[in-house]
């Protein structure tokens, strides 16, 4: 759930329940290795948790296929101008640019600034673009605009991002989701082979996860891969919700 709404896919969010699923007994371990399925908005994701000594560790996750939509496509963002993005689906929709094109950089540029831009471009392609699913008509809308650091031709070297999602949100992980889409986008380029295994970090937190494209696919007439995705979640505190009847806000509210 965000400051939007809810989102489609979150491969943070997998990596994350996969090791939930098994320390809090939903799922029996097994050594190496435990599979947990996920029935996401997008599909089903399995998720693959390494379980060693009685604990759990980094988690894998295999995609809903994913693919590239439409490159190079035209769209006018007010106060930047004519540019070119790529748009890609990973179990949710992304327009990828270079951050260097909207005068930015996935490291050095302020957050806030960042987010902002990021929902100016989403607006744009949301206005100018009709996006469609093959399978889903529900999931055919734009989560958000990815600012990369434009080196997608695969290499040892990191590939930089920053996501930007919802309403100037911007992600604090490199983005499962966004990571899959935009491998999609690099396999469809020829610029990553299957199998092919490349780092991705956050431009703001550094964090990091990996993902290579493991087998091709087809999502209705779009030509398709699964991605793995790898990272590792942390634990960082518990929570308990309470709801009594006679709140008025009991079901939530959203000031904007």
């Amino acid at each position: 759930m965000h400051n939007k709404g809810y989102g489609t896919m979150c491969g943070h969010a997998v990596i994350s329940l996969g090791r939930y699923a098994i320390d809090y007994g939903f799922v029996k371990p097994k050594a190496p290795e435990t599979t947990v399925n996920i029935q996401c908005p997008c599909g089903i994701v399995r998720a693959h948790v390494e379980y060693q000594n009685g604990k759990t560790g980094s988690t894998r996750f295999h995609s809903v296929p994913a693919f590239a939509f439409a490159t190079d496509v035209e769209v006018t963002v007010p106060g930047h101008g004519k540019i070119l993005v790529d748009i890609g689906y990973g179990g949710a929709f992304y327009a990828y640019v270079s951050a260097k094109v909207l005068g930015l950089d996935v490291t050095s540029s302020k957050a806030r600034e960042l987010g902002a831009v990021g929902l100016a471009v989403s607006k744009a392609v949301e206005e100018q673009v009709k996006l469609t699913h093959p399978d889903d008509d529900e999931l055919a809308f734009l989560c958000g605009t990815i600012f990369t650091d434009g080196n997608d031709v695969y290499s040892t070297e990191a590939a930089v991002q920053v996501c930007t999602f919802a309403v100037a949100g911007v992600d604090r992980s490199p983005c499962g989701s966004g990571v899959t889409g935009r491998i999609a986008i690099q396999h469809h380029k020829g610029q990553i082979q299957l199998n092919q295994t490349r780092v991705f970090k956050n431009g703001k937190t550094g964090s990091p996860f990996t993902g290579k494209p493991v087998r091709q696919t087809k999502c209705g007439n779009f030509d398709a891969v699964v991605v793995e995705v790898s990272g590792h979640g942390y634990y960082t505190g518990t929570a308990t919700f309470t709801m009594e009847e006679d709140d008025i806000l009991k079901h939530g509210f959203l000031i904007k």
